[in-house]
């Protein structure tokens, strides 16, 4: 059943967008739970909830989660070691 609700990285693309103003699928991020390092578009994405969730492929740990309000967004990058931005 998770396998069918599971999205690739691209599809949090529009809403990294939003928030950081910048492309950010293309971006090397590492896992804070396992160390793995993947550009957030090699990431699971899970939409289908009252927020998005988007898992490491390598171990399944929770890298950050998006929930949007009427004007707000809430944004846990907690799972996120590190991201990488382009200057």
């Amino acid at each position: 059943m998770a396998e069918e609700r599971r999205l690739d990285g691209n599809a949090i693309g529009g809403v990294l967008l939003e928030v950081f103003g910048t492309e950010m699928t293309a971006v090397p991020g590492s896992c804070a739970h396992c160390g793995a390092r993947e550009q957030l578009a090699a990431t699971d994405v899970y939409a289908d909830a009252p927020g998005i969730v988007v898992r490491c492929r390598h171990c399944e740990g929770v890298l950050l989660r998006v929930v949007r309000g009427r004007q707000r967004i809430w944004l846990d990058l907690s799972g996120l070691g590190s991201i990488e931005l382009p200057t």
